[in-house]
């Protein structure tokens, strides 16, 4: 009897644990970092503010943008792939890290694929076949033609990764052969053309489109599956070129070995974003269109891009720097 006292005596001393330690802290409970790798105010720049702030509202905790820019974007592919996999360090970025560096460069410092946890896709978009005015060329059928009859005398530039295999893959499909001058980013590039400096881009519509509606380009087609609301009068490229289409999109990644439960959460969230008029507008703007996919979907689209990117960075004879 005394032995049973003592027992019960020495179990009333002990702390009891709460019930509640036994279950995880709702995702998030702390600040979420997004990281880009392009500079303040890009476009992917705007897409994750935007994003964020309704992430914010949501679930009640700040997101801080930190821009990592350099290196076409793999500095924060690095820094990303290296973070803490909690949910709290993410990857905001484009089909540039994803699909088109493992090609073009010889060397970078991660995996895009082993090294990440894919979260969801936000946006899809399409670029736009712009010559500059002094071109004798009022569709892409003509331009095919004039560039056969005077093969490799067209310059075009590019100053992005998509620019560039968008146009190398129109030279494959239609076997016209264009000078390739490169730039550091779109926009002087295209300050050249309207300059005549070059001849021909195949251009995001942010860059070009203004352009085009101040008489200084011409645009001859877009790389959309569909003409673009923001250009109806320009055909998609595929009515004359059946079957040529290609885009860029953004996506949200977290380091390899995240919990999948805090990647469902995030992806949640992210759709739940998307669907904002502050976010859909800042979408638009940029001739772009909300296209969300879970990480499942996601995973095995950036595995098709990837081998597509490939494909034609190859058939180019593209060598990587």
């Amino acid at each position: 009897m005394r032995i049973r006292r003592a027992l019960i005596a020495l179990a009333c001393t002990l702390p009891i644990a709460p019930l509640a330690s036994a279950q995880p802290p709702a995702f998030p409970a702390k600040p979420i970092t997004i990281v880009i790798g392009s500079t303040p105010g890009s476009a992917t720049d705007g897409l994750t503010r935007a994003v964020g702030a309704e992430i914010t509202r949501l679930s009640g905790q700040p997101v801080i943008v930190e821009s990592r820019a350099g290196a076409f974007g793999s500095i924060a592919a690095q820094y990303v792939a290296k973070a803490q996999p909690d949910g709290y360090t993410l990857f905001m970025t484009t089909n540039t890290t994803q699909s088109a560096n493992p090609h073009l460069l010889k060397k970078i410092a991660y995996d895009p694929i082993k090294d990440f946890a894919p979260v969801s896709l936000l946006a899809r978009g399409y670029l736009a076949l712009v010559v500059n005015p002094q071109i004798k060329a009022n569709n892409v059928s003509e331009l095919v033609a004039l560039a056969k009859s005077q093969p490799g005398k067209l310059n075009y530039g590019s100053g992005s990764s998509s620019a560039q295999v968008a146009t190398e893959l129109f030279q494959q499909a239609t076997g016209t052969k264009f000078n390739y001058v490169p730039y550091k980013a779109n926009p002087p590039a295209v300050l050249d053309l309207v300059g005549g400096q070059i001849d021909l881009m195949i251009v995001d519509l942010t860059t070009s489109l203004p352009q085009v509606k101040a008489g200084k380009l011409r645009a001859l087609g877009m790389s959309s599956p569909k003409r673009s609301p923001l250009a109806p009068e320009v055909p998609a490229i595929n009515e004359s070129l059946p079957g040529y289409e290609f885009g860029y999109w953004n996506a949200l990644y977290a380091p390899a070995g995240t919990p999948a439960p805090v990647v469902q959460r995030l992806a949640a969230l992210v759709r739940e974003a998307l669907a904002a008029p502050a976010v859909q507008q800042v979408i638009e703007k940029t001739g772009q269109e909300a296209a969300f996919m879970g990480p499942q979907e996601l995973a095995k689209f950036q595995l098709g891009e990837l081998e597509r990117w490939g494909q034609i960075i190859r058939a180019a004879g593209i060598e990587p720097e």
